[in-house]
């Protein structure tokens, strides 16, 4: 392989929703769907491909630091992926800023898979049209961050330099010599989050959070990726250099704590959003990578939601063995092609993602709606006190009034 991907992966940080008030929700999206107009606005509609979970931190922070105002939202029109409604969508230069960095880092992913021969892009056509995509992303990338006064160099010098690490990396070597670029490149980006909100005191503070963001980035994914990387053969920091899950564990907490320490830094305006993105979420996040937590409604721990049928005999009984009880009659299914017309009309119309509760496309049977997941923990670990996951669960962590320890 000839590059590892862990300068680019984005989207570590999922909340739940159910674990963010109303008001933070709604920041939430505001800044994804800031993210994603700012990047058709300045660069096409194609550009909207590259917007990312990770990225709108940027966004946030910046926002977090700025002066309020009545320029700082507006008011965006329909959009399929929020059921055709209306919402109010962040703007200004901390969108843009995350346009600018999402663009550049995901033509240097673009370009890995390139060199990599992954799937499609073996075809030398197909390639080529890639590299002239990845090339495009480049220069409009450059052109917006010089705009705002960012040297998008940093990220691409962060990007070649990888390679070069990797083909020197073996068993022995550091892995924090290996994470060094992705530490580089958001370090960067965070810190100029200072600049544009006017906080250059903040600068500091703000390189250090993201130098251990960045850290986090590249171990989660190698994490997770991890036995996959091994079945296909493929580059992988832990498995090169020899590092125990154990060792990658301890660096991912020593980084979480460095995070939080770098917040009490900074100096913000309203800080509630970036605190449960960057301290609360982030934990979680190293958590779910190691495997360490699970959700917890569903008996013995299942996952609630999936789509086909749940593995198994799906008529046996739960629990331990009792009076035998009828089996429950055979829903109709639907055959592939019928379940996935179905299937395209739900995705479609976002009655996946944003209806509480939808039919299966194959079993017909009950599924809950993507956002509406109760994907979180019967334990608040911000406040300490148990909570009603099913009802806005840990809202009492939101600008972290509660005297929770973080």
């Amino acid at each position: 392989m000839n590059g590892y991907r862990g300068i680019v992966v984005f989207g570590i940080v999922r909340p739940c929703t159910h674990r963010l008030s109303e008001g933070l929700k709604t920041e939430w999206m505001a800044h994804l769907c800031g993210l994603c107009l700012a990047l058709r606005a300045d660069h096409g509609q194609f550009a909207r491909v590259v917007t990312n979970y990770d990225g709108l931190i940027v966004s946030v922070l910046t926002e977090a630091q700025a002066e309020r105002s009545d320029g700082r939202r507006r008011t965006a029109g329909p959009c399929p992926l929020r059921s055709m409604r209306t919402a109010p969508v962040a703007r200004g230069e901390g969108a843009r800023l995350a346009a600018a960095v999402s663009l550049v880092l995901a033509s240097a992913k673009v370009r890995d898979h390139v060199a990599d021969r992954d799937g499609l892009l073996k075809r030398r056509p197909v390639a080529a049209a890639a590299r002239r995509v990845a090339a495009g992303w480049d220069r409009a990338g450059a052109r917006t961050g010089a705009e705002l006064g960012f040297d998008t160099a940093v990220l691409v010098d962060a990007v070649d330099r990888q390679t070069g690490i990797e083909s020197l990396a073996g068993p022995g070597t550091p892995l924090l010599a290996v994470t060094e670029p992705t530490e580089t490149a958001t370090a960067a980006a965070f810190a100029h989050t200072a600049v544009l909100a006017g906080k250059p005191q903040n600068a500091a503070a703000l390189a250090e959070a993201g130098r251990l963001f960045g850290r986090l980035a590249h171990l989660l994914d190698a994490v997770e990726d991890r036995e996959a990387d091994a079945a296909s053969g493929a580059w992988n920091p832990l498995t090169a250099t020899g590092t125990p899950l154990t060792e990658a564990r301890r660096l991912c907490d020593d980084a979480l704590h460095g995070v939080r320490l770098a917040m009490r830094d900074a100096e913000f305006t309203d800080a509630a959003l970036a605190h449960v993105l960057l301290v609360h979420e982030l934990r979680r996040s190293v958590d779910r990578a190691f495997g360490s937590t699970a959700c917890s409604h569903q008996p013995g721990g299942a996952p609630s939601g999936a789509f086909g049928p749940p593995p198994g005999n799906p008529y046996a009984p739960a629990g331990p063995p009792g009076p035998p009880l009828p089996p429950e009659p055979p829903r109709n299914r639907r055959g592939l092609i019928a379940g996935c017309l179905v299937w395209a009309g739900l995705a479609c119309t976002c009655q996946m993602c944003c209806a509480g509760t939808f039919n299966d496309p194959w079993t017909g049977q009950e599924r809950e709606g993507l956002c509406h997941k109760n994907d979180c923990c019967d334990w608040c670990e911000g406040c300490g006190e148990g909570c009603n996951c099913c009802n806005n669960c840990c809202s009492c962590c939101e600008g972290c009034d509660c005297g929770c320890d973080c």
